[in-house]
């Protein structure tokens, strides 16, 4: 069973938690988790890019020239894709690019990532994480305590503006709550920093 120390927001250990071992000690399957990220990139995509296709385009409505003797090829409108202004061969149309996995697989790459990220040394539990007013300073202070990371994911049990505001201006930093987690975010932080309540809350959810 993973264990891991649980801090303080100044950095100090103020007591460990026992992690359960089917949610965060499973062995990564690298292959569930990269497959939901490209659904989850895929999904993000709007698919509005459109082009006009020769009936679309406007003009074009009487031939060029008459069919026969004039010694160039035959044209039956100025809008055909060949011609300047003419409609687009095979344009993109509006599309939805997503596209459903199985829920298993879902859950798989889930706790996958959770895994990796507890192996690697790259999930800290924090006991409180509150603020009393907004202050980007102060958040800076609180990350640069619990372990300076490029990229750091800040989980919440709950929505917290305070903490919210005070993270946003700040390069590399993303805070999201524990109930919109997904896994593209845990795979493109270098560090998640949650707190104690969160952390209960997903072994509530995936146990």
């Amino acid at each position: 069973m993973p264990q891991v120390s649980v801090l303080d927001t100044t950095g100090k250990k103020v007591g460990t938690m026992d992690l359960k071992d089917e949610i965060f000690g499973v062995v990564p399957n690298m292959s569930a988790v990269h497959l939901v990220v490209v659904n989850y990139l895929a999904n993000q995509r709007q698919g509005t890019q459109s082009t006009k296709t020769r009936s679309e385009v406007s003009g074009g409505g009487k031939k060029p020239w008459r069919q026969k003797g004039t010694g160039r090829a035959r044209q039956g409108s100025t809008r055909s894709p060949q011609w300047t202004h003419g409609g687009i061969a095979h344009g993109p149309k509006p599309r939805s690019y997503g596209f459903s996995i199985n829920r298993k697989v879902r859950k798989l790459a889930m706790l996958s990532a959770l895994s990796d990220k507890v192996a690697n040394d790259e999930f800290t539990v924090v006991d409180k994480l509150e603020m009393k007013e907004i202050k980007t300073a102060e958040m800076t202070k609180i990350l640069a305590a619990l372990g300076e990371a490029k990229k750091t994911l800040i989980v919440l049990p709950e929505k917290d503006d305070i903490i919210y505001k005070s993270a946003r201006n700040i390069e590399g930093v993303k805070v999201t709550l524990v109930n919109t987690l997904n896994v593209y975010d845990l795979v493109n932080c270098n560090k998640v920093i949650i707190a104690k309540a969160a952390a209960e809350k997903l072994e509530e959810v995936y146990a």
